[in-house]
């Protein structure tokens, strides 16, 4: 075994010494970052931690906010990192002495293997599933351990830690053929990414002793965002081609199909056909009018609702109501049900609703008098 060996420069791993006028990262912004775009990993681009950033983005915010959630107590520390500071290196120098190699981690090993499986899973479910211009895309799911493999390494590599992907590589291919005999597509995966993640672990980690090079903004942003595009394309391509749902008769219907229908609805045209005309009636008359006939349309205080219990149009008079209010009243009235319970209780609420109707639509008669009063002083 090849012994660690490090010099120390100034209490510095050698390669890691300070930079001339360089920039301090803040712990203020980076928790404001994590609270407002954490789930997507943007405290960690602002850290220079893009691996961790695509990792969170690509995992709903470190496993569906698990990891983001933990970096409460975590950014302090890679703050400390990101900023070269004297405090971690040092306890990073002892870290390295007292370990030839980094110990075992439970956290990082559950999360090599839950990032290994998303990524496998996602990766096969987009994989068509017939053939698409005469070409059966199925050969490449040959590649899932390779996708296992990367998802290990990926996660093996943020920070301190390295390893090679060579190892997890071969490990996860040696069970390839394992689905010959287990037959089940889930369990397969499981065995995989086990053997990946365990043998990087064992064979394939170390400690990272040089930094990672430094690169500009802009090729940082085109490496994750190239990432990032990927594997939208990847979600894109389930989506389109193997995603279902499932309707009232249990019957599956491919999404994309379903979308293209719901398109040509009727539902969707009507809905259509609204948006363009308040659109049209806002470039017309202006945003703001636009936006109060669309509060008065949402019955803000009842009223539309009112007249319709009543059987009313809305320009009925308060007389008209009165009137219309006391005989729906007489004629529902529960004292008058001689059937059932049920029929009974279903009187009860219609002679209340009634009630509430007529109250509503008197408070806002008495709500215009006082409104007329006020303009004639």
């Amino acid at each position: 075994m090849q012994e660690v060996k490090m010099e120390l420069r100034n209490g510095h791993v050698e390669g890691k010494g300070e930079k001339a006028g360089k920039k301090e990262k803040s712990t203020f912004w980076a928790y404001v970052l994590w609270l407002f775009g954490g789930l997507v990993g943007a405290h960690h681009v602002y850290l220079e931690r893009d691996t961790q950033a695509f990792v969170y983005l690509s995992t709903f915010g470190g496993y569906c906010g698990v990891g983001w959630l933990r970096d409460i107590y975590r950014i302090p520390s890679y703050v400390l990192d990101a900023n070269e500071d004297p405090r971690f290196l040092n306890d990073f120098k002892r870290k390295v002495r007292t370990n030839r190699k980094p110990p075992f981690s439970t956290v990082r090993f559950a999360t090599e293997n839950a990032v290994a499986y998303m990524w496998a899973e996602l990766f096969r479910n987009a994989i068509p599933e017939d053939e698409i211009f005469g070409i059966n895309f199925r050969y490449l799911l040959f590649l899932t351990p390779f996708v296992i493999a990367l998802g290990v390494w990926t996660v093996g590599n943020i920070g301190r830690e390295q390893g090679s992907i060579w190892i997890a590589l071969g490990s996860a291919y040696l069970f390839y053929p394992t689905l010959t005999y287990i037959g089940d597509d889930t369990m397969w995966v499981f065995l995989m990414v086990a053997a990946a993640s365990i043998s990087f672990d064992t064979f394939s980690k170390q400690w990272r002793l040089k930094p990672k090079k430094k690169r500009s903004l802009v090729r940082r942003m085109f490496y994750l965002g190239l990432a990032v595009a990927i594997y939208i394309c990847f979600i894109g391509s389930y989506l389109y081609f193997n995603a279902v749902i499932t309707d009232s008769n249990g019957e599956e219907i491919k999404l994309s199909e379903a979308v293209q229908h719901f398109l040509t609805s009727p539902i969707w045209l009507d809905l259509k056909a609204s948006l363009e005309a308040t659109w049209n009636q806002a470039v017309n008359q202006g945003f703001w009018a636009t936006w109060a006939q669309l509060v008065d349309l949402t019955d803000p205080r009842g009223e539309i609702n009112a007249y319709k219990v009543l059987g009313l149009s809305q320009t009925a008079t308060q007389a008209e109501v009165t009137s219309r209010w006391r005989t729906l009243s007489r004629d529902n009235h529960p004292d008058k049900i001689k059937g059932t319970e049920e029929e009974r209780r279903q009187a009860q609420e219609k002679f209340m609703e009634i009630q509430q109707a007529y109250e509503i639509l008197s408070k806002a008669k008495n709500r215009r008098q006082r409104r007329n009063r006020k303009s004639e002083v």
